[in-house]
């Protein structure tokens, strides 16, 4: 099924490579609850829908593409999730996001089948779509010092939705202090997540949660009470099936979160499916475009699903990367890593006693990791360094990755336009890119 001789690979090898990639990113199976409850979701629905939509979608990707990627809710995505739920002044709940996450994932189909998908990805330059990485990894980490207690933010209203950081005060003494012991734990899962990491060991992110979590029972942080009587057999009712709200989606201004849902998602997925279908050399040949086509059209079909199962977008996991570096080459190891995940389902009570002060250091971890794309900036060209600085810095300050996508398309058409008028400087921009930055600045000409 797997054609393991052709791709010079054992069974042994497969099922530890799925291992492998499982360990390396199940922390989102703790992570991903306790972000989407920001938005006002159930902790055990978005964990029972993380387990079975990564499952079955990571399944998929085995089975009939034969590819050796696993698939879940994606950091950064999620962020942006819980993020339009949280400051759309209740306009927005999180129905309303699963049902922007739903309607981008069909949109997204379209687009993989007719490959207008590819055409997108050819229209934006590089150094922006580092940018874009760059920019949510900052976006992460904010979130992971709002969560760890190292500082807090207020919001105002507005479209913009402006932020205030502040890291103590007098009326939040606890905020950033190392007389609170949540700050002290995190600190300390900071510590215990980099350490593993600078170690290379396996899974070091899931460990360090885990690690985290037991140090934080002696400190009074983490309260075990949640596993009194627990039951730790699944229970499918709690999970929020078909919850989203489509009417609602082409209400207040919403169509602009859609829009960035889509555009998010399409960068991200298609840089990871490429980079790491790229690293285990699946892409040689007529055979493998038309293999990658198809990884394209389940990760697609894989946003949709996560919504209708109850989370935010399932997207192609950079992770992967690991069991692939371990000798994965087929769908034999996204299959072990489905399996996996499904399994998952009977540790619910134990992912209810994870406190913040435990995943807030992987997502700071998570930001380090997304840092490195700044790297291909093309830092000495100031037509391209500019917007790709003001996105970066737009997305965390204004807690708003669309904001950042914006500012930085909009700033790379008129400079370089400047350009091209005044010093005759030749930048290819895309027929596309004019029309992005006609929809970001209607967005915000007329969005109230």
């Amino acid at each position: 099924m797997f054609h393991l001789r052709e791709h010079n690979t054992r069974v042994s090898t497969e099922i530890m490579a799925g291992v492998t990639t499982f360990m390396t990113m199940a922390y989102i199976l703790f992570v991903n609850p306790s972000v989407l409850s920001g938005a006002g979701m159930d902790p055990t629905a978005v964990f029972l829908a993380t387990c079975v939509g990564a499952g079955i979608v990571t399944l998929m990707m085995g089975f009939f593409v034969n590819y050796p990627i696993a698939l879940a809710p994606g950091m950064g995505l999620n962020a942006y999730f819980a993020t339009v739920a949280a400051t759309h002044g209740g306009q927005m709940t999180w129905p309303t996001a699963l049902g922007c996450v739903f309607i981008s994932g069909i949109v997204f189909i379209i687009l993989t089948v007719t490959k207008i998908r590819q055409l997108l990805v050819v229209a934006v330059p590089d150094s922006l779509k580092a940018a874009i990485t760059v920019g949510i990894g900052l976006f992460i980490t904010i979130i992971g010092f709002k969560d760890g207690g190292l500082m807090t933010m207020h919001f105002f209203g507005g479209p913009v939705h402006n932020t205030l950081i502040t890291v103590s005060d007098n009326w939040l003494p606890d905020i950033g202090s190392l007389h609170s012991a949540s700050v002290v734990l995190t600190f300390i899962g900071l510590l215990v997540i980099g350490a593993l990491m600078a170690l290379r060991v396996p899974g070091a992110i899931l460990i360090g949660i885990l690690v985290t979590t037991l140090i934080g029972i002696p400190m009074g942080v983490t309260d075990l009470s949640a596993l009194h009587g627990a039951s730790w057999v699944p229970d499918f009712s709690k999970m929020k099936f078909a919850a989203f709200d489509l009417p609602s989606v082409f209400h207040y201004g919403l169509v602009s979160a859609l829009f960035t849902f889509t555009f998010v998602e399409l960068f991200d997925t298609f840089g990871t499916l490429v980079g790491t279908a790229s690293k285990a050399g699946l892409l040689e040949g007529d055979e493998g475009h038309r293999r990658l086509g198809r990884a394209m059209l389940v990760d697609a079909t894989g946003v949709s699903l996560g919504a209708l199962f109850g989370t935010s977008t399932i997207t192609a996991f950079v992770e992967s990367g690991s069991g692939i570096a371990a000798g994965g080459r087929t769908g034999l190891t996204s299959t072990t890593v489905g399996v996996l995940f499904l399994l998952s389902l009977f540790i619910a009570p134990l992912a209810g006693i994870i406190p913040s002060s435990a995943t807030a250091p992987a997502l700071i971890v998570v930001g380090v990791l997304m840092m490195s794309a700044v790297r291909n900036i093309e830092w000495d060209n100031i037509g391209l360094a500019l917007p790709a600085f003001l996105a970066i810095i737009t997305m965390p300050l204004t807690y708003s990755i669309s904001n950042g996508i914006a500012v930085g398309f909009t700033f790379f058409v008129v400079i370089n336009l400047i350009l091209m008028i005044f010093r005759r400087e030749h930048t290819k921009i895309h027929w596309l890119m004019y029309i992005i930055v006609v929809l970001a600045l209607w967005r915000y000409i007329f969005y109230v």
